[in-house]
Order: C-alpha cells, then structure tokens, then sequence
C-alpha cells in the first residue's frame, strides 16, 4: 500500500469519517489502485449513489482535506501507526537466506525491507549485517544475535548494497566508506558502510518516526525550563554531547522544534547524513547533507554566514575550522547549536579549546567564554521494565563559568554546576540519583553511574528507606 494512501485512511479514520476495515476492504476491491487519487475516486464513486447532493459534496470536501494532509505527511517520508493491531513480527525469524545469489535485486531488496520493518518494529535500535558474522541487533542498548550462521561475504555484499544509487557506489568503491540516509518501508535509517577484513559490514540506525518533546525523551520539567532559556537567545553557543549513540540527534531535533514553532527565524542545520526531517512552520528550516549538498561543516558553515540566518545548527564539531567558525558565528549575531561526542562539561570545554593552536588559546578561551549559553551532556541508562532512559547534566553560561573557562580553571566547573541549582545547573551525579528517587531506573544501575562519594551516599540511604518501605508493605 503506497504511503500516501496509508495517510489518506489514516486522516479518515482519525477524525471517524471511514472506519479502518471498510478502507482496507475497498482497497483490496479496488485491486491495489494505483494512485490515491485512484483510491479516493473509487471511494467517492462506492459512496455518491447513497448520498444527497449536499452529503456528497461535503464527503468530497473531507477527502480534500484528507488528501491533502496525506500529500504533506507522505513529503516527510514517515509511515503512520495504521496498523497498529497487527502481530510484530520477530526479526529472529529471518527470511531465507540461503540463496541470495540466485536472487534478482528486487527480491533482495524484498528480503532487507522485510528485516528491517521486522526490526523496527521490534524495538531494536540498529540493525548490522557484516560480512562472516552472525546478523544482529542493538537493542536496549545489548547486542542479540538473529541467528548463529554467519552471512557470507558475497551476501552482505549484496544486501548492504542493493539500495545504493550508482553514485553512493562509486563513492563507496572509491573511499569504502559510506555514510547516507535510506527511506525504506516509510521508515528513515541511517547507514553506515564500510569495508573490513572479511568483506563488508553495514549498520543501520533506525531514525525515530517523529519529533518528541524534551519531556518525551526524559527531561525534566525543570530542566526543560533551562533548555528553552538558552534557546530564547539571538546569539551564542549551545552545546549537545555525550558518547555516540546517546540520542544527541533526537535531543537536537526536539530543540530545533521548539525554535520553529517559537521563533519566526531562519534555520540551517548541517548533518552527515539528514536523520530527522523538519518542515517550517513558523521557522524557515533548511537542511543540508554532507556530501550531497556541500563539501564539508566547514565549507557548509562558511556558505551559511551568507544565507542570512539566525540559527545555525551543526551535526558535529569535529576539527579546527568546524569550531573555529562556530565559535566566531555565535559571536556574530548568529545562535549556533552543535554536538561533541564528550562525556561532560568540562571535557566538552577542554576538547572545543585545546584543539587550538597556543597561541590562539587565550583568544579563544575569551570567545568562548562571552558566547557560551549552556552545555547539556547526556546518556543513555538502562531502565526498568527493559526501557532506556536519558541521564543528562546541564551547565548554563553564567557569569562564574565565563572566569572559569577565561582563567583556564575548567576542572572547578563540577563544582559551580553543584551550588548553580538556581541558574538551573545540575550534575549527572545528581540527575542520575533523581531517576532513581523517580523508580526510573534500577538501584544497581545507578550505583554502577553514582561515583560521587557525597552522592552515594544518598544514594544508599535512599536504596534503605525504599527497601524498608517495601518489607512494611508485605514485599511489594
């Protein structure tokens, strides 16, 4: 079922206009019509002899609508919960392999659709297929093996490369490396190619359908709070890092949300590849792909200076010239957000600075200083009920953290994010030992990210009371 048409029964059914099985069974009457415009005729036409004049033309209104909402949901490439009700499928119950070779490349295509929806839909946050091993997911975080046969090198081959356009294959041959975003099935998934010792090996991540909210993804309120603080800013820096596969994409896409719908600015993001789309709404939102639609982050942001901007946005500041121009656009009228894979706030400070040579230390330490607007730092925790949950520390770009970074003090910076509650600072330490407080995560799990000793110590004594609580209640 084309997309579109997924959308079209999906506006019907939202707003009670058709029910999902009288869709579906035109549908299959119809014979899989070609188009919607097919399908919504076809409707019309198995409806217009039971209708007055009035009825009919106000049915033709609504499907306008429908259709047109369809039309704009389908440009963002994502796929509705329309059967929501239908058994997910185990991706452990692979299709067969065993004769890929024989196969034409639109039954292979078949064959990786059907195991990546059967992986999506199993919760799973990558997908890999390498050459001379076993498939396997991520998952919470865990690998799992799908199977315990090992996928030959001509196979993976085949597989990882059967969406490739001519042109993401000659760069692929040329540099055995590719980094791209597929649409497969309705669903987003970044890629990520390479070659290795036994053949090649491709990881798909799978990209979230939509855009969640700062509190979806485990923020805070309070903190949310901070974050809209910095991003009320014209100018400035914000930084999002953590390790890789932390959720910094979807961090960052919640923030350029809020911008859109907040503010009446000019957005440009830089990524490598595209994950998350964004349409405008009351931001002017435009994105570009490394590789595809510039050079380089530095030749990217270089162009950007004279696109007429307001808020800058960068998939990763990783070299000199990336940050040096970063650091130089959030000085000039610009709010540049962007991501380091650091694993707090003073080692975010220390790996943007020490990438200078010394003698522009000062004068960056002095830049940094006067632009910075906040660092959020975060992780990914194991949750209860086998869920994930965000971790995070928040440093916002006072006063005292500017004469730390200028006097070169930024180990003290732990220290001010512990008496800085009321700027709306927080360390991890702290934010970790809170999810627990929440039932958010498990006490073992926080003892294993707690190594503040002031903070364990809270943490015990809370693990006690809350143990007490439960001998009181029978073990419950």
């Amino acid at each position: 079922m084309d997309l579109n048409i997924q959308w079209f029964i999906y506006a019907l059914t939202d707003n009670q206009i058709m029910d999902l099985e009288g869709c579906v069974a035109l549908y299959e009457q119809l014979k899989e019509p070609s188009s919607l415009e097919a399908y919504a005729q076809g409707m019309l036409n198995a409806f217009a002899d039971n209708l007055s004049q009035e009825e009919a033309e106000a049915l033709l209104n609504q499907f306008q609508a429908a259709i047109e909402f369809a039309e704009q949901q389908t440009a963002k490439g994502l796929a509705p919960n329309l059967f929501s009700d239908e058994t997910v499928g185990d991706p452990r119950q692979l299709p067969d392999l065993s004769n890929i070779s024989k196969l034409s490349d639109q039954e292979v295509g078949d064959i990786l659709v059907e195991m990546l929806a059967s992986v999506r839909d199993f919760g799973a946050s990558d997908f890999h297929i390498s050459a001379e091993s076993p498939l396997f997911i991520r998952r919470n975080l865990k690998i799992e093996r799908l199977s315990d046969k090992a996928i030959s090198a001509e196979d993976a081959l085949r597989l990882n490369t059967v969406f490739l356009s001519e042109e993401q294959r000659a760069i692929f041959d040329e540099k055995m490396d590719l980094n791209c975003a597929q649409i497969i099935k309705g669903s987003r998934f970044r890629v990520s190619l390479m070659m290795h010792k036994d053949g090649i090996a491709g990881s798909y991540h799978i990209v979230p359908d939509e855009i969640g909210s700062l509190e979806q993804l485990g923020f805070f309120p309070n903190d949310v709070v901070t974050i809209k603080r910095m991003l009320d800013y014209n100018n400035g820096l914000i930084l999002v890092t953590g390790p890789l596969g932390c959720g910094k994409t979807t961090t960052l896409a919640a923030m350029i949300d809020i911008l859109n719908h907040k503010r009446k600015d000019h957005i440009i993001a830089v990524e490598d590849p595209i994950e998350i789309l964004h349409q405008s709404h009351n931001c002017i939102v435009t994105q570009r792909e490394i590789g595809r639609h510039t050079v380089s982050y530095g030749t990217a942001l270089k162009g950007a200076l004279r696109e007429d901007p307001d808020v800058i946005v960068i998939g990763e500041l990783h070299n000199l010239e990336t940050i040096e121009n970063a650091i130089t656009a959030s000085e000039t009228g610009h709010l540049v957000i962007g991501t380091l894979h650091t694993c707090d706030a003073a080692n975010t400070l220390n790996r943007l600075l020490d990438v200078f040579p010394p003698s522009q230390q000062q004068q960056i330490r002095t830049m940094t200083a006067g632009s910075l607007r906040g660092i959020i730092c975060q992780q990914l925790l194991p949750g209860v009920d086998n869920n994930l949950t965000i971790a995070y520390e928040l440093l916002v770009g006072t006063l005292a953290v500017s004469n730390l970074i200028t006097e070169k003090m930024t180990h003290r910076l732990k220290g001010v994010m512990e008496t800085g509650q009321k700027a709306g600072m927080c360390t991890f330490q702290d934010n970790v030992l809170a999810k627990f407080k929440l039932g958010q995560i498990s006490g073992e799990t926080a003892r294993l990210y707690i190594r503040d000793h002031s903070v364990k110590t809270q943490l015990e004594r809370e693990i006690a009371i809350q143990g007490a609580k439960q001998l009181a209640n029978g073990g419950k």
